[in-house]
């Protein structure tokens, strides 16, 4: 970081560039309809992260900028994209259809179901899952972004928290040594948000149906109330996906033997899996789904901006972070959260994790034995993985489904909040809300 220090400052301003062109772009009446096509967002995403590779050939060296590029696509981008692509795929390929009524109550059972299901199928799963059956259900319904909005925050994010599928910074935690059940013991904490904003939302839609311009009534009766699921066999090649996340990570034995996983063997199983699941499931069957591919198309020319351009400030915090001063697991919580919200949080917590594993142990909390002999409190390994998890739900760009969903809602006619639209959402339910949860369990 030395080469870098007097001039760190500019190269964090691509990546300031990007977060302020997704946040304002779409805003403006002259950019509006031009930010709206994906390869537009590509030109920018792309542009933000060739300056951050040209800032860095020129104040360290070429080579240095090639393999920065090389590690952020290679261990970062491609397993990311991967894993996302092919849970959108395989989840695309199954029909939940519903003769539901669009109450608030219907609407708080399948958000409770996207929290339950997240920690089990990875926040993506639930997420593409749930989210067009939540969306035809509501289809008569004139105000439905709300709905989306605590989707994302309950499915998307808060519920993926109990076991390392279910969010890739738990993930990431797994793979440095984090013991595959640990999570669990996360239960209180996920318990008590979920619930609170479950019921924050019940009060909200019933206040929102109450007031609907013309009150929806063939939406509120149906009798009897029918779900029906199509497609099962993706189920078969989501299971598939889970376990080859689970087993075959690169350098580990491979089933027990003296063999260990190649890299990349754990991105072309998801990619067998994904093409399976478009070899047997029929067209007609995605069509009735509204399947396509732009969500996903969205989230990868963004990210790829993204990754590469937030490698200087993760750079910075990844040496500086130390400096920061902290030591709590109060101040954990907060901070690994609040930068998740504009980081990416898996990224955000290794850092963290990093940062805790330096300090000494504390005199109440037990060790969590990591790989490589490094160790951490407990307490702090708790603060750091509700903070990325939960606050990966403050902003779009928190976590990689908080896109997706927005995308598909916006595909279906859903006007979704602005990007400072959402954040105000998340001020005034999500802040307050966690900060309860950070004085109750945190600490």
């Amino acid at each position: 970081m030395v080469e870098l220090q007097p001039f760190w400052p500019l190269g964090t301003v691509p990546f300031l560039v990007l977060l302020l062109c997704i946040a304002v772009l779409p805003l403006l009446p002259a950019t509006g309809h031009w930010w709206h096509a994906n390869k537009n967002k590509a030109i920018v995403a792309c542009g933000c992260g060739l300056i951050t590779l040209l800032f860095l050939a020129v104040t360290r060296t070429v080579g240095d900028a090639g393999h920065v590029l090389a590690h952020t696509l290679l261990e970062e981008y491609i397993p990311f994209m991967v894993l996302l692509g092919s849970l959108y795929v395989v989840a695309g390929g199954i029909v939940l259809r519903g003769q539901l009524a669009a109450t608030p109550k219907i609407n708080t059972m399948i958000l409770a179901s996207g929290a339950l299901l997240a920690s089990l199928l990875g926040t993506t799963g639930a997420s593409m899952l749930l989210i067009r059956l939540l969306l035809d259900t509501n289809r008569s319904r004139t105000r439905v972004a709300h709905t989306v909005v605590f989707f994302i925050f309950l499915a998307a994010n808060v519920g993926g928290t109990l076991l390392p599928i279910g969010d890739p910074p738990l993930f990431l935690g797994y793979l440095r040594g984090v013991p595959f059940l640990w999570t669990l013991q996360l239960w209180q904490p996920w318990l008590f948000t979920v619930a609170v904003l479950l019921a924050i939302y019940y009060a909200i839609d019933s206040w929102m149906l109450r007031h609907e311009a013309a009150r929806p009534e063939a939406a509120l009766v149906h009798s009897p109330p029918s779900l029906q699921c199509t497609g099962r066999i993706n189920f078969l090649w989501l299971g598939g996906i889970l376990a080859s996340v689970l087993l075959l990570v690169p350098g580990s034995s491979l089933f027990g033997s003296e063999l260990l996983v190649p890299n990349f063997a754990r991105e072309g199983a998801l990619a067998a899996f994904t093409l399976l699941s478009l070899v047997t499931t029929s067209k007609k069957l995605r069509a009735e789904n509204s399947f396509s591919w732009g969500p996903i198309v969205e989230v990868a020319v963004l990210f790829i901006g993204i990754f590469v351009s937030m490698q200087v400030p993760l750079e910075v915090l990844n040496h500086r972070g130390a400096e920061l001063g902290m030591t709590t697991p109060t101040q954990f919580f907060w901070i690994t959260g609040l930068l998740s919200s504009v980081l990416d949080n898996a990224p955000t917590y290794l850092v963290f994790l990093t940062t805790a594993t330096a300090l000494p142990p504390g005199t109440t909390s037990a060790m969590v034995e990591l790989s490589q002999g490094v160790s951490v409190s407990s307490d702090l390994l708790e603060a750091i993985s509700l903070g990325a998890v939960f606050m990966g739900a403050l902003t779009y760009i928190g976590n990689g489904p908080n896109f997706m969903v927005k995308a598909i809602a916006e595909e279906r006619g859903v006007k979704m909040p602005s990007f400072f639209g959402y954040c105000g959402w998340s001020l005034a339910v999500l802040v307050p809300v966690l900060g309860i949860t950070g004085l109750l369990f945190v600490g």
